[in-house]
């Protein structure tokens, strides 16, 4: 995962990742959720948009969650699945995601301290502060 804005404020904010299968086996990637950790920095509707991904922009979706007990540096969470036209993710195989989270006024987000957020990355890397989950159970990452 890495981001591709930087800045320590920004109306979007600009998640990528990069999912690779390093099992033995297919993986249907409706069994397959991710998680982007951070704080709204006020509480306004907001908007998800998938701009790529190599299954299908239409075969991304994207809901947001408000968390019940808050953590430092997250009160919020992207969460990323995928619909049954994304097909599955074969053993050895990497799909990529590129979306955005913008609020529905546009006003800004302050990155800085998201629990999520990857203030150096440039490219893919791995990125524990983003979480990956198979069939509801953590399989990559650590939550906040």
């Amino acid at each position: 995962m890495y981001n591709s804005t930087l800045t320590a404020s920004s109306n979007t904010l600009y998640p990528r990742f990069k999912l690779t299968n390093t099992g033995t086996a297919a993986i249907p990637l409706t069994n397959v959720k991710l998680r982007y950790y951070y704080t709204i920095d006020g509480e306004k509707a907001q908007n998800f948009f998938c701009d790529w991904s190599n299954v299908g922009s239409g075969n991304v979706t994207g809901s947001f969650v408000k968390m019940a007990a808050p953590k430092t540096g997250a009160d919020t969470y992207l969460e990323i699945g995928f619909a049954s036209g994304a097909g599955s993710l074969a053993a050895g195989a990497s799909i990529e995601v590129q979306v955005r989270i913008a609020k529905t006024d546009w006003t800004n987000y302050t990155q800085t301290g998201d629990y999520s957020f990857n203030p150096t990355g440039t490219t893919y890397a791995d990125w524990n502060k983003a979480t990956g989950y198979v069939a509801g159970a953590l399989q990559w990452g650590t939550e906040p």
